[in-house]
């Protein structure tokens, strides 16, 4: 098992945490690194992951199992039942901005998660009403 096939998540820091980006290796216990901007990120966060596993070979240890299969786990496809109103009220909007129901909610999702590749300012898809993750507004 190669260790590139661990998953990883990045996430902003806040001013309070330093600014820039974390990298987290869920699989890898304590295994983190961060960065100025999401590449950096994820360069300093490969470094680190090959320095923990050397640690874990060195200590005698074995490494754990990624949890999910990195080439096999997700098709990037999944069946979604919604309300009427709601895939009414999806499709309409996609109509007025000239998109297929299908990017639309493709572009929802990733920026209600914070993964809009171009995004100048931190915020919800417009109209998204849910809470915000960490429960102080941020």
């Amino acid at each position: 098992m190669s260790e590139t096939e661990y998953r990883f998540t990045v996430r902003p820091l806040t001013v309070e945490e330093g600014g820039g980006y974390l990298i987290e290796f869920p699989d890898l216990p304590g295994c983190m690194s961060d960065g100025e901007t999401v590449e950096e990120a994820i360069a300093n966060g490969a470094e680190a992951k090959r320095d923990w596993v050397a640690a874990m070979r060195q200590a005698g240890r074995a490494l754990p199992p990624p949890t999910v299969e990195a080439t096999e786990a997700y098709s990037g496809k999944w069946v979604v039942r919604t309300p009427k109103s709601l895939h009414r009220g999806l499709a309409e909007r996609a109509r007025e901005e000239g998109v297929s129901l299908n990017t639309l909610a493709i572009a929802m999702l990733a920026q209600g998660l914070g993964q809009e590749p171009r995004r100048k300012a931190r915020g919800a898809a417009p109209g998204y009403t849910g809470t915000k993750r960490n429960g102080n507004g941020r």
